[in-house]
């Protein structure tokens, strides 16, 4: 993720792009998420809103089966995990390939186009982890690829945050690799260069609002309110062209100023910060649109830009080390629904368009009980175990719950807990302190969910998945021992 000017930080993102104007328009479907949306609907949802590209980040089976037939464009993404493997063997690599790729294409006619190897390994927070085994992996994808008979219509590539460059004067045009992955960038960049592949770049604006609390805020946006930065001549009203472009001159300073790049993810959340709300996500989506729209490109890159908005959907399981925004990325909610009018000149309407038929729990809520007394000593305990099992991510400063009293933040936790738990008695036992209710305690912009019915992938009906659920079950059954 880009930090002003144009250094940056830890993030993945994605991008939507017109599909009448540039050359493709997509974004990230992540889903680490407590009760996903079955997968057909999720495909169902891209086609109704014109995205003709996605990035996964792993081969899930049913998911790459849902998108056969689609002729959405698809970028599936190998873990990190398995860099180490795809380095150290080529039949690895080969294998891995045929099962993931070839068989979708042949088998499903999944328009598989990019293979996303590892995500941003060069992260200064992975500590090196990944330096030794993120290019040989590459290497063997990408032969892989040929052996197969791929290698003319699927590229691999590897999704970079844009940390792996800098610039030394503060301009777009001192843009350079980081000194201490320099060579490592160049032979990168060179087996693109020799192989036909593109750079895949994730840029984020708002990580640089996040931890810079004297960032120009207008810089973050596309309307044109900033102060521009000259460098030679050359206005940067944004800072997204402006990191853009520290990249383009990176690759011409080392002499591969024609290499393509792919935006891979792009976006704003809309929740878990004060400067993580619907407003400020409307207004950079929808200004990243129609700056895009015309294909002018950046200065430096004249012409259509290829991009993924981060994200697609909601993920109330992923990890919230970076902040509490990482949940709320998406431009649809965990259930298929618009967070805001957004146009991406894809639809008749003009508007996102929402999920299909999704079924819900249902509408239930467990709440704090009005006799209970906020001074017993397991008021705390019972928060504390319920939002780390489940989602408390809207509550604090400058949040869309931040404004709801004690009362309401208990009972938002335990309505939390008791959705994730998909409305199980037990989890809705926090002894003298809970009660359910059909009351919906929703208060203005602070929405306590009713949870979609799980559905258990794979299968093609709706159920509960067994095992997260006996985690859960024993889980309580654990905390009410303790408190008993």
């Amino acid at each position: 993720m880009g930090c002003f000017p144009f250094s940056v930080s830890v993030r993945v993102l994605l991008l939507f792009s017109l599909v009448y104007a540039v050359s493709g328009l997509g974004a990230n479907w992540g889903t680490q998420a407590s009760h996903p949306l079955p997968p057909e609907t999720i495909v169902r949802l891209l086609r109704d809103n014109g995205l003709s590209q996605v990035k996964l980040f792993d081969a899930d089976y049913s998911t790459l089966r849902a998108l056969g037939k689609s002729q959405i464009e698809v970028m599936v993404g190998i873990p990190n995990d398995m860099l180490s493997t795809m380095a150290s063997s080529v039949k690895a690599a080969e294998k891995w390939v045929s099962k993931n790729v070839s068989q979708h294409i042949s088998s499903f006619n999944v328009n598989i186009r990019y293979v996303a190897v590892g995500n941003e390994p060069f992260l200064e927070t992975y500590n090196g982890s990944f330096l030794k085994t993120t290019f040989p992996a590459l290497q063997n994808v990408q032969s892989a690829l040929i052996k197969a008979g791929l290698g003319s219509t699927v590229k691999a590539t590897v999704p970079l945050n844009a940390d792996v460059y800098a610039s030394s004067s503060g301009l777009p045009s001192g843009g350079d690799f980081r000194t201490d992955i320099h060579d490592l960038m160049l032979a990168i960049v060179k087996f693109y260069s020799d192989n036909g592949l593109p750079f895949t770049v994730n840029i984020y604006p708002f990580i640089s609002l996040y931890i810079d609390d004297n960032f120009p805020v207008e810089y973050a946006f596309f309307d044109g309110n900033s102060s521009p930065i000259d460098d030679g001549g050359t206005s940067y009203y944004n800072m997204f062209d402006a990191n853009h472009d520290t990249l383009v001159h990176a690759l011409q300073k080392n002499g591969f100023g024609n290499l393509p790049i792919i935006v891979g993810e792009i976006g704003w959340p809309t929740d878990g910060d004060k400067n993580a709300n619907i407003d400020y996500a409307r207004r950079f989506n929808q200004g990243f649109v129609s700056h895009i729209s015309g294909g002018k490109g950046t200065p430096m890159r004249p012409g259509p830009i290829n991009a993924y908005f981060f994200s697609l959907i909601d993920e109330d399981a992923k990890s919230i080390d970076p902040g509490n925004f990482e949940r709320h990325w998406g431009i649809f909610t965990y259930d298929g629904q618009a967070k805001y009018a957004l146009n991406l000149g894809t639809t008749n309407s003009g508007t996102l368009v929402p999920a299909r038929n999704v079924k819900y729990l249902e509408k239930k809520w467990c709440v704090l009980k009005s006799s209970a007394k906020l001074d017993d000593p397991q008021v705390a305990s019972s928060v504390s175990y319920a939002c780390g099992l489940a989602d408390c991510t809207s509550l604090g400063y400058g949040t869309s719950c931040g404004t709801l009293d004690i009362e309401g933040n208990i009972s938002y936790a335990f309505n939390s807990y008791y959705q994730k738990s998909n409305q199980l008695d037990i989890a809705c036992k926090f002894t003298g302190l809970s009660v359910i209710t059909k009351n919906d305690p929703s208060v203005g912009s602070c929405r306590f969910e009713v949870m979609i019915q799980p559905y258990y992938a794979g299968a093609k009906r709706i159920s509960g998945n067994p095992q997260k659920l006996l985690v859960l079950i024993l889980g309580l059954i654990s905390f009410l021992l303790t408190i008993m």
